[in-house]
């Protein structure tokens, strides 16, 4: 079974590299706007530590790399899943999601991963250089442990951003709008560009549980600058696992909802 859905995954990679071949314009002009993107969020923290010494409880050398863990998981976030979540909501209102409700595979797993963003490649390569940089600000900290538990945090950070994404996409079965509340989701990864301390109250709970935007990159962070503490790390897996069950339910339920375009 995995053997077969990793062969069917990189036929899906196959075909987004030889595509993206073919619009070499849209391939540099990725490259350059996710560069200045990466250059405005390093440079609004820049000139907020240029009045004060602290933020969160973090210093500047420690919210850069924050700001580059978040800038890895949105950059593989793109590359991996975006296209994907783009399309979905014209799939269910048009019926064309019939084509993969037919398939002899996951149809989560198809319409999550068919479209793989290979002009966004290099992008990704340009961030684990901004993380390198990140973490020579941060190397009294680095040790191999460090660095493998930082890895496994960003992949729970990629998985809980494309979650949170899904939970704003799949309400489309209902709602039948052309984008689902995409444009109301990016609004809210604002939250994920800050760092979580900065947030209080009712509006922490929300971030840390309800709308879990400040586990993607925040608690990673603390979790490598700060020391392991169990605490943060059962919150941050205990969250994300039960997201993605709630996401699961409702995905079944909106496919329980679909009209099909032969129906």
């Amino acid at each position: 079974m995995i053997r077969r859905y990793l062969r069917l995954y990189l036929h899906f990679l196959e075909f987004s590299f030889v595509k993206a071949m073919e619009f070499r314009l849209d391939f540099f002009m990725r490259i350059v706007m996710d560069i200045i993107y990466y250059a405005v969020n390093i440079g609004f923290f820049r000139v907020i530590y240029a009045h004060t010494p602290s933020l969160g409880g973090w210093n500047e050398s420690q919210t850069m790399l924050f700001v580059s863990i978040f800038l890895l998981i949105d950059a593989i976030q793109m590359t991996v899943f975006t296209s994907n979540l783009w399309s979905l909501p014209a799939k269910v209102t048009t019926g064309s999601l019939d084509y993969y409700l037919t398939r002899p595979v996951s149809s989560l797993f198809f319409l999550s991963l068919q479209e793989f963003a290979a002009s966004s490649v290099v992008n990704v390569l340009i961030v684990f250089g901004i993380v390198i940089w990140a973490l020579g600000l941060n190397s009294a900290v680095v040790t191999p442990g460090s660095l493998v538990l930082l890895t496994l945090l960003v992949i729970n950070g990629v998985l809980l951003y494309f979650l949170i994404a899904m939970a704003f996409i799949i309400p489309v079965f209902w709602t039948h709008s052309g984008r689902g509340f995409a444009e109301t989701f990016y609004l809210f990864t604002r939250f994920m560009e800050r760092p979580d301390r900065i947030f209080t109250g009712t509006m922490r709970l929300f971030t840390t549980v309800l709308l879990p935007c400040s586990l993607v990159a925040s608690f990673p962070a603390r979790l490598f600058l700060e020391g392991f503490d169990w605490g943060v790390f059962l919150h941050l897996i205990g969250v994300t696992c039960l997201f993605a069950l709630s996401i699961r339910w409702v995905w079944a339920k909106g496919l329980a909802a679909y009209s099909s375009a032969s129906s």
